[in-house]
This record gives C-alpha cells, structure tokens and sequence, in this order.
C-alpha cells in the first residue's frame, strides 16, 4: 500500500490516499497512470505530487488518444538521478515515450507544447531519447528550480523540503507538505548548521545547500532511505 498526497490547489489542502501500486493516482482519469508507472524505479511507501500536474497529464493523454509510456516520473530526493532541484523530486515532472521513434516523439512532445498545461517541456536537444514535460511552479528562488518557501506554505514543494531534511537527519521532521513551526523550527537549525541566515525561510542559499546534502547522504554512506521498502 502506497501513501499519496496530493496538494490540491483548488482548495489549498494537501489530501491523503492509499492506493495499490496497480490502482490509478488519484484525479486521473480512464486508469492512464496507475501509482506503479508513477513511482516508477522508487523504492518509497510514500509519493506526492500536484492535482496540477494530474490534470496536465488528463489532457496529454486525451489529446494523445493512446498510451504513453512511463519510463520515469517520481524519485524521492537522496534517491538521486537527477539534478539537485529536480522537478522528479517534487513529483510534478515525467519522463515518457523512451519506446517510441524519434518522429513520434516530436509529435508527441509539440502536442504536450501545443496543450499549454505543462510548465516546461523540455527540447529535443536535450532529451532526444525520451520527451520531459513538468507542470513547475514559480517564480523560482534561484534561476531554475524550487520557489521560496516560508511558514505557512503548504505543497509538494514543502513536502520535498521536509524529504530532504527528514533524509540528512536534521530533525524528526514528517512529509505532509505543511509548512508548520516544526518544519520552520527544522529549517533554522540547518540555516545554522550551515552558517546561513537563520530566518526560517527557504530561498536559493538554503534550497542549495539542503538539496545537494539530501542527494548525496544517502548515496555516500550506502545505505537506504528512509521509507523505502522492498519490491
């Protein structure tokens, strides 16, 4: 049984499921994405991610009128693969269409451009093998990646914050995607471990420094992350 949230930006609340990995994420439509394609190569018994991004998906996946494979979307930060402020960390970014040809791809990837539901879709350029579309939100605290955070905030954003303190071990902090006085209380003592501005408020320095620790804890000691389980 996997833990989904889901921060649903119609109401401001982060919602709680529990779904079978064969059972579909929640606000998708038709049984297109089931929580195993999701959590993809994750090993973790806890998943978030945005009712924008779902709903992103809904219409690719409509106007694409057939299946799109999955071959990546969530990770959890300290599972590594990507880069530091990865939109796979937040839950709000897939990888797909790793089987089709490149022609098919294009096409697949103009489509997802075309929708203007996805916050960024990345060129083939870069990712020739495979077509990137995330649903990010902005505006960011550095040139790319995660937005300022502070008390008060809720989101998968929050939750990836509370991931990758959980992960260094800073403090007993939970994965709800509330940004409360814990996880504030938990921000400062890293600011101060790490000789930075202890206000309690994630910005570009702190989102830096946590994110590039978080990523490489775990790796460098080899051992697994928390809430991971077998299978």
């Amino acid at each position: 049984m996997i833990t989904v949230l889901v921060y649903n930006n119609q109401t401001g609340r982060m919602e709680r499921y529990h779904r079978e990995l064969y059972q579909a994420m929640p606000y998708v439509e038709g049984n297109t994405l089931t929580v195993r394609e999701f959590r993809g190569k994750s090993k973790s018994n806890i998943v978030w991610t945005d009712r924008r991004a779902m709903y992103a998906w809904n219409r690719t996946r409509s106007a694409w009128g057939k299946p799109i494979y999955v071959g990546y979307a969530f990770r959890r930060i300290g599972e590594g693969g990507h880069a530091d402020q990865s939109q796979h960390y937040a839950g709000m970014a897939f990888d797909v269409a790793q089987n089709l040809d490149n022609a098919q791809r294009n096409q697949l990837r103009n489509l997802a451009q075309s929708l203007g539901v996805w916050g960024y879709v990345e060129p083939a350029s870069l990712t020739p093998t495979w077509v990137h579309m995330d649903r990010r939100l902005g505006p960011p605290a550095c040139s790319a990646g995660y937005p300022l955070l502070r008390e008060g905030m809720r989101g998968v954003y929050v939750a990836t914050l509370q991931d990758a303190l959980q992960t260094i071990g800073i403090a007993n902090v939970s994965i709800d995607g509330v940004f409360g006085p814990k996880t504030r209380s938990a921000v400062q003592a890293f600011q101060r471990k790490n000789g930075l501005t202890a206000d309690g408020i994630v910005g570009c320095a702190t989102w830096t420094a946590l994110t590039a620790q978080a990523n490489n804890y775990y790796r460098d000691r080899g051992i697994p992350l928390p809430g991971a389980v077998d299978g």
